[in-house]
């Protein structure tokens, strides 16, 4: 198994993204707790850890956390906008903290949408300026991009863009809305329907397959990825039997996820791919239940694939 945890560090921010599922708050992580829960993940032979937010490069103890992590021997990454770091000084001064491994948040590779989508301007010249900074540092650089209904048409459009202009980009992560406990509520014309991504994810994928790059896929049902249903994070933790920890500094506290299922209905049940599939998340309040489909292929294959992979 190869576990990783989540700390959030800090809920501060400096965009205002219109689908975020963690608003900013006035709220920072103590280097104390932080080391009290990197311990626990030791003590758990978790892999690694990933520091999220907010925007984790706002909290000035940063450093400090990554150093820690470091010299207890697990792989560290954040996960960031991207915005301090077109600064390659602090970029730098992370790296030098033991920081190798970078998580880009990418909401699209077209400059007015990304401003409207951040609510900041020069959101993605500052992006493109620390994914740049990030090849010249030579770290580990994976994207993470939020399916939503404003990209839903041209994810293909964006992957291709990326690795185009950063090709040691080694890793894609697209995760669907997650739509509960966040600003979607505020803005519901952000969330897709599963048919408005289902093309340009395919396609996407396809490319990404094609040209050598891995991937990820969360909170998307494996009727809608079919031949990439190895590559569903849920499908992967729920043949390898992982789970999740996440650390949040609001009210959610501490969340061990040990079950990756969401709602399914009768079309599941008689689908052959019912017991890998995580189902459907918040199924009939954002996503529709009418949406889904049975598949009848054998699952063996994925099994064998997900487990013979690392």
């Amino acid at each position: 198994m190869a576990n990783i945890g989540y700390i959030q560090v800090t809920r501060r921010c400096n965009q205002k993204c219109r689908f975020c599922s963690n608003p900013e708050m006035e709220r920072d992580i103590s280097v104390p707790a932080a080391k009290k829960l990197i311990d626990e993940f030791i003590r758990l032979k978790y892999k690694g850890v990933i520091l999220t937010g907010g925007e984790p490069t706002l909290l000035d103890e940063l450093p400090q956390i990554i150093h820690y992590c470091v010299s207890k021997g697990l792989d560290v990454r954040i996960i960031t906008n991207g915005q301090r770091l077109s600064d390659f000084n602090l970029f730098k001064f992370l790296y030098d903290s033991g920081l190798r491994s970078i998580h880009f948040s990418v909401h699209t590779v077209r400059e007015e949408l990304q401003e409207f989508l951040t609510c900041k301007k020069d959101s993605l010249k500052n992006l493109f300026s620390s994914i740049k900074n990030a090849g010249r540092l030579k770290m580990t650089t994976m994207i993470n991009i939020v399916i939503n209904k404003y990209n839903a048409d041209h994810l293909d459009e964006i992957v291709k863009t990326l690795v185009k202009k950063f090709p040691y980009i080694k890793h894609f992560i697209f995760n669907n809305i997650d739509p509960t406990m966040n600003r979607v509520s505020e803005n519901p014309d952000t969330v897709a329907k599963l048919t408005d991504f289902e093309l340009s994810l395919y396609r996407a994928l396809s490319f990404l397959r094609k040209s050598g790059y891995s991937f990820r896929v969360e909170r998307v049902p494996l009727c809608y990825m079919v031949e990439f249903a190895e590559f569903s994070t849920e499908t992967r933790k729920i043949i390898k039997g992982e789970d999740r920890i996440v650390n949040f500094l609001d009210d959610k506290g501490k969340i061990v996820q040990e079950k990756f299922y969401h709602s399914k209905t009768d079309v599941c049940r008689i689908c052959t791919y019912n017991s890998i599939c995580a189902g459907l998340y918040e199924m009939d309040t954002y996503y529709s239940s009418k949406e889904l489909y049975p598949l009848f292929l054998d699952p063996k294959p994925v099994i064998r694939r997900v487990l013979q992979s690392e």
